[in-house]
């Protein structure tokens, strides 16, 4: 209980010396776009394959399940879109993430900290911890929720792939369904989360990376451990959210 406390009290203070104004607002922007690209733009990829196959599932379940002639098959598209935009393409995309993008970050700022790069900064007067983490922190929580809205449209598409291709049940059908009682709401509350997601995935992995220790091996795990908590906190905070958005 106090080493919990204890990390959590480290956590907090290396956050706090994160978000802080950049020493320099042309290198913060450089690192800014550079970040963009690899923790959002080569996650797109991944993202979009998973996403299609799941859109496809989902209709096939749905469309399997949906038997009795009382039910109109228009409830297969609306089940699919409420069931992506509610929980897929935030949280578990963001669970992805943490795999993918979480493991990348900690193996960086630990191998960093490891080759002693890192105390070579702070000899040279600069805040390591805003030059490292602020710009991966910042373009993971404003692009990720964009990582959503594509996975929620290549979802539908694939459900429609998979429409097409079985007959399961008419497009016109799923379309329907799909327009049925929209609420643009669900949306925004997706991309909340999912800015939130990114934000304690991209800090988590940084906080486990940037204490790293024990060579090679602690660099490992490090990682692993900046993975499996982050997993838990996404579970733990998309509770929290779904019970005050909602």
């Amino acid at each position: 209980m106090i080493k919990a406390l204890e990390t959590i009290g480290q956590y907090l203070l290396l956050m706090k010396s994160v978000l802080t104004k950049p020493d320099s607002w042309k290198i913060f922007r450089k690192q800014f776009i550079n970040e963009t690209e690899k923790l959002v733009l080569q996650s797109v990829h991944i993202v979009a394959i998973i996403s299609v196959f799941i859109g496809a599932v989902i209709v096939l379940q749905t469309a399997s399940n949906l038997e009795n002639p009382l039910i109109p098959k228009m409830y297969v598209g609306y089940m699919t879109r409420e069931s992506l935009v509610l929980e897929f393409c935030s949280t578990m995309i963001a669970l992805i993430l943490a795999g993918k993008v979480g493991s990348n970050i900690s193996s960086e700022i630990g191998s960093m900290r490891i080759t002693e790069q890192i105390d070579a900064m702070e000899m040279m007067g600069l805040n390591s911890a805003n030059y490292l983490i602020l710009p991966k922190i910042s373009a993971a929580t404003i692009f990720n929720p964009l990582l959503m809205l594509l996975s929620f449209i290549l979802g539908l598409l694939g459900g429609a792939l998979i429409i097409y291709l079985t007959n399961i049940i008419t497009l016109g059908h799923y379309i329907d369904g799909i327009r049925f009682s929209f609420k643009s709401y669900y949306i925004f509350y997706s991309m909340t989360k999912m800015a939130a997601f990114s934000f304690i995935i991209t800090s988590i992995s940084s906080f486990f990376g940037y204490y790293a220790t024990g060579g090679s091996l602690g660099v490992g795990r490090s990682s692993t451990r900046a993975i499996v908590i982050s997993s838990v906190l996404i579970l733990v905070f998309n509770l929290v959210i779904t019970h005050l958005m909602l």
